[in-house]
């Protein structure tokens, strides 16, 4: 049975966070999680797409996102903003899928991990996703996984430190010094060198 036109008027009136608290109280099908949904997609193919850096593996990653927010619709305790407990799915969501991609690729080819960062860096779309002024696929190459999402969470997508505290499980002070060293190796990085580090933005 399709809802009616009221109560889908009904629903798209209902912020994220009182979507989510009916979707919680739904069956398999329910209007809430579908209309919430809907109006997710965007959202999550973004966040997929900056951390899986091509549409194939953005594709297969956002949807993987959405059977995980399925089953785990009732695990939303409305702590923080839905959006920002979205992000946190999505992320740990992509983190697995890179790292399990990055294990079966140092299996499979013979380069090994340089292979894999070089391969990585001769993907433009991915740096015009995040900066289209800089070559930061390359640059973000030789990040770990959880370093490389925290920087394109916070300057790529702009989330202030209270909500990437509640994505990546840790105190906003201990990102913000987290953050500082990375764009300390950033920069060291696309300075080629102790002497570009210097330079400021």
């Amino acid at each position: 049975m399709h809802p009616d036109t009221s109560d889908i008027a009904g629903l798209a009136a209902l912020s994220d966070e009182a979507l989510a608290a009916q979707a919680a109280r739904e069956g398999s099908d329910g209007a809430a999680f579908t209309a919430l949904m809907e109006r997710s997609r965007e959202r999550v193919w973004r966040v997929c797409w900056r951390l899986m850096g091509g549409q194939h593996d953005a594709e297969d990653a956002a949807q993987e996102v959405f059977v995980r927010l399925f089953f785990d619709r009732g695990r939303f305790e409305g702590r923080s903003r839905y959006s920002t407990w979205l992000h946190g799915v999505a992320i740990r969501t992509c983190l697995t899928l890179r790292r399990s991609r990055s294990r079966r690729r140092r299996r499979e080819e013979p380069g090994g991990p340089d292979e894999i960062e070089a391969q990585a860096a001769r993907e433009p779309e991915a740096a015009a996703a995040v900066d289209a002024s800089h070559d930061v696929t390359k640059l973000l190459a030789g990040l770990d996984e959880e370093d490389r999402a925290l920087v394109l969470m916070k300057f790529a997508e702009g989330h202030e430190y209270d909500d990437l505290a509640e994505m990546f499980g840790a105190t906003p002070a201990a990102l913000r010094m987290r953050v500082s060293r990375i764009r300390e190796r950033l920069a060291a990085r696309a300075g080629d060198g102790p002497a570009g580090s210097g330079r400021k933005r």
